[in-house]
């Protein structure tokens, strides 16, 4: 997963990548109301792989972005 940022250089404007590490979700260890933080500068894009995860192994999660000692990043509940 990646986002492209603008910043210029001496004038020029270039792409910057930004990757994201693979992250395995704990969905197995997880009861209902368990919860689960991913720092990320990409939220969106972490929680539809925690969407679709949690889908494939039929448990339902809540997530939302939210901020963690001053990180943003994503939080998700198992909920059922």
């Amino acid at each position: 997963m990646y986002s492209l940022l603008k910043f210029q250089l001496n004038g020029l404007r270039m792409p910057l990548r930004i990757t994201e590490p693979e992250w395995i979700f704990p969905f197995d260890s997880m009861e209902v109301g368990d919860s689960f933080f991913i720092p990320t500068l990409c939220p969106t894009e972490i929680i539809y792989a925690i969407d679709c995860g949690a889908k494939r192994t039929k448990i339902k999660v809540k997530a939302y972005i939210v901020t963690h000692n001053n990180l943003i990043g994503v939080r998700a509940w198992r909920v059922a």
